[in-house]
């Protein structure tokens, strides 16, 4: 047979549409074709293949004018994870394996020169798209992406380490043996089974933190709400210390969270499978640009808010990021997710995160301090604080002063309150959100803040008294009764109360605008 059909996967975000390489084998002038809009990395699978099919001890049809379209012709393929299915497609299309016996299965996998199979990114994506698609086929993938793909249950996954394991399993009726591959063949073709890990190991402690009550506090309801958190305060103070403990205050992911945040680490080829099932801490540098924050390129790639999805991204020196990155950030905060639009795709990436914010107060970063005197002008102060627009500022929901201890505190300060402790508070608050409303406090929107909220007349009274005086947006008060709420929660309170409004008030302060 001079034409096959073998099954593929591409990338576009976390949809991985189905691909199908065909290869046509005519005579004519010998040659190798290779389109359907591949990438370049994707054409030099011409070579490679080449060289693995003959490193390999199998019969490569130089004499054949060779044709390969991955189809549909309009999607844009990129990676090494083609060569695998293009190399069987070769060899079904000139008969060295059997065609009808690759139906019901798919293959992606980059080939060595000498035939290994090397692992490619996206595994874990892949399979999880294959279930929520409830797509029934067998993944053939190389060790490393297989172990990725086996971690999403009921997943059918077969471990390959070398081309001629597959084609082993594949072979014409009638055919003994294949060639030698220089290894046992259960090994090198392996069923391997859905194995879920379980989250290990356990972040730096928030005990390590002297100190600093308020702002624990603040981050104690941030974690049971999943609200946002801005922390000024001068350079020392242990802004970075408590943003770097935040993410063990959250409560444990579910499979399904652990499997999103995962597959969005294969996708960009961050997955380690150590860290599965712990939230991710992301933390860029404040040169990031805006499309390395929230993703893009072609095809597009995840960005750092979609790769801190169930997790927590920490952004330092905040004002300090270009304008157009943060101004990036005010969409996923509201919707969670974040759709990357070019001209000839389009590609939708997850990015519920919480962000946790960092900065000093003025360019020098004594403004209010009682350990040194600021030294900025007026002028100077309002720029650097207007770095933030109130579109930004208005969409966190915790803004929480962090002064510096003074080193006689910092030394005879006891121990702090361990994350442990912590986490079990938030855990149980919530536990009585969702048993309420279904999902956190944060995520509520409209007529649910008035249905599950349960305000007392007189905080009523109060925050609308406070929202006027202050000035307030409708977005800063639905913001400040949801933390509300959330103290309501921390509290085992049914109703939210005038303290609780009140607090929740208090971290909705003003940046200061002259020293």
């Amino acid at each position: 047979m001079s034409l096959a059909l073998v099954q593929s996967r591409a990338l576009l975000g976390l949809q991985a549409p189905a691909v199908t390489v065909e290869v046509h084998l005519a005579n004519g002038l010998p040659s190798f074709t290779l389109v359907g809009l591949a990438d370049v990395e994707v054409k030099e699978a011409r070579e490679r293949v080449r060289s693995a099919l003959q490193n390999a001890g199998l019969e490569f049809p130089h004499n054949k004018r060779i044709t390969v379209n991955l189809a549909p012709a309009d999607l844009p393929k990129d990676s090494g994870r083609f060569d695998l299915p293009i190399a069987l497609g070769i060899l079904a299309a000139s008969g060295q394996v059997d065609a009808a016996r690759l139906a019901g299965y798919e293959f992606a996998g980059e080939l060595s020169l000498s035939g290994e199979l090397r692992p490619v990114r996206g595994a874990l994506a892949t399979s999880l798209a294959l279930q929520s698609q409830q797509v029934d086929v067998a993944l053939v993938l190389p060790p490393g992406s297989a172990e990725e793909a086996a971690l999403v249950p009921s997943a059918r996954v077969v471990r390959a380490r070398h081309l001629l394991d597959v084609v082993r399993a594949f072979l014409p009726p009638g055919s003994q043996a294949g060639p030698d591959a220089g290894g046992e063949v259960g090994d090198g073709w392996t069923r391997l089974q859905p194995t879920p890990l379980a989250a290990t190991g356990a972040g730096p402690d928030m005990a390590d933190v002297k100190g600093q009550a308020t702002a624990k506090r603040a981050l104690e309801i941030a974690a049971a709400g999943a609200h946002s958190v801005l922390m000024a305060g001068p350079p020392g103070s242990g802004k970075s210390m408590l943003a770097l403990r935040f993410a063990g205050l959250l409560p444990a992911m579910t499979v399904d969270e652990a499997l999103q945040s995962a597959a969005v680490a294969s996708l960009a080829g961050r997955f380690q499978p150590a860290a599965f099932g712990v939230r991710p801490t992301g933390a860029p540098h404040h040169t990031a640009s805006a499309v390395a924050l929230v993703g893009g390129g072609s095809p597009p790639r995840p960005g750092e808010i979609s790769l801190a999805h169930n997790g927590v991204l920490f952004l330092d020196e905040l004002p300090e990021f270009p304008r157009a990155a943060l101004e990036a950030l005010r969409e996923p905060l509201e919707t969670g997710h974040i759709t990357i639009a070019r001209a000839a795709q389009r590609a939708d990436f997850p990015a519920r995160f919480q962000l946790v914010a960092a900065m000093n107060p003025c360019p020098c970063g004594f403004l209010g301090s009682s350990q040194r005197a600021c030294r900025c002008t007026p002028d100077q102060i309002h720029r650097y604080q207007a770095k933030l627009s109130g579109p930004l500022l208005d969409r966190i929901d915790l803004h929480v002063e962090v002064p510096a201890l003074p080193a006689d505190q910092l030394v005879q300060a006891p121990a702090g309150e361990a994350t442990a402790t912590i986490r079990a508070r938030v855990e149980a608050a919530r536990a009585r959100a969702v048993q309420r409303q279904g999902k956190a406090n944060q995520a509520l929107q409209g007529q649910e803040i008035d249905t599950h909220l349960h305000l007392e007349d007189a905080a009523a009274k109060f925050l609308n008294t406070a929202a006027a005086r202050l000035g307030w947006s409708a977005r800063s008060t639905h913001r400040a009764l949801k933390v509300a709420r959330t103290i309501a929660d921390l509290a085992a309170s049914d109703t939210t109360q005038v303290g609780h409004v009140a607090e929740a008030v208090q971290y909705r302060r003003v940046l200061r605008q002259s020293p």
